[in-house]
């Protein structure tokens, strides 16, 4: 953004269902298909619907009630909604591409994290968890209603909060789970995340399924790819460990700020009624050669 003023910023997600009901399927899907534009310090203002259908196989009823529960927060978002493009495909898929505002000194990147900064989270994990227990008819009522309603919750609030306060770095937690995201800008930043696993917030049952195995398969590959990166130490319950590497959905935001403007922030973010507003660790310096991003404490 040579010379500053506005910049326009895109992203694009879609994906499968990871709830049986289709209207919160389509709230879930938009959520996180804006979440990268508020993770970059802009705002959203158009977007396009992104679909695969199978109409010979399911009603378009079920299409109808998708679409309107992803226009239910385009219009929460005050975004406009422009058409979008749809293909026979036998698997369901729907998501958004996304076109944002941003004024370029108010461009946030995860690039920025400093050491002695404190690393805030704007919703609990276990969304993976949930998920994949809903898919197996293992999630209850609560656990299932908890969970939905986090993630079709917007980060818009997190968005706002972080920006009047001031945020050093910041990524929205999704496919590669807290400890991927985290990693991310431990790399861009050219320090080391610790995170305390104490402190981690967890979605309602979200405990009960990772000590019974029930995470998503981005679990497991998340783990293997952090396998030279990360730090744990060995008295981390290991259900603890598995959804801190598992994916997520719609997640929240990882925003790393001054320490001195933190308790701020947490203010800030409970004052826009975001569903956490967790103090999970800090930044520190990175040993000169080393490849390791993150640490894993108690």
């Amino acid at each position: 953004m040579p010379g500053g003023g506005p910049a326009l910023v895109q992203t694009l997600d879609f994906f499968p269902p990871i709830v049986d009901d289709p209207r919160d399927f389509g709230q879930i899907a938009a959520a996180n298909a804006l979440s990268d534009i508020y993770a970059m310090g802009a705002t959203p203002f158009s977007a396009l619907n992104i679909v695969g259908f199978p109409t010979k196989e399911l009603g378009l009823e079920i299409l109808t009630e998708i679409l309107a529960g992803g226009a239910d927060k385009m219009r929460e978002a005050n975004v406009a909604l422009l058409g979008g493009h749809s293909v026979e495909d036998a698997e369901v898929k729907y998501g958004l591409a996304v076109t944002g505002l941003v004024e370029a000194d108010a461009f946030i990147t995860n690039g920025g994290a400093r050491p002695g900064d404190r690393l805030i989270l704007t919703k609990p994990l276990g969304m993976g968890a949930v998920s994949t227990a809903i898919r197996n008819g293992k999630a209850s009522a609560d656990v299932t209603a908890a969970a939905v309603e986090t993630m079709a919750t917007l980060n818009a609030g997190a968005a706002r909060a972080m920006q009047s306060v001031g945020a050093n770095a910041v990524t929205d937690v999704t496919g590669f789970g807290l400890l991927g995201h985290a990693a991310e800008i431990a790399e861009a930043s050219g320090v080391i995340l610790e995170l305390s696993a104490v402190s981690l917030p967890l979605t309602v049952g979200a405990l009960e399924l990772g000590s019974a195995g029930i995470v998503s398969g981005g679990s497991g590959r998340n783990r293997q790819h952090l396998a030279d990166s990360v730090a744990i130490d060995e008295t981390i319950p290991e259900e603890i460990v598995t959804l801190a590497f598992d994916s997520e959905t719609s997640g929240g935001l990882l925003i790393a700020v001054a320490e001195e403007k933190s308790e701020a922030l947490v203010t800030a973010l409970r004052n826009e009624g975001t569903p956490c507003a967790q103090d999970v660790g800090r930044v520190v310096d990175r040993d000169p050669g080393s490849g390791l991003k993150l640490r894993l404490t108690p």
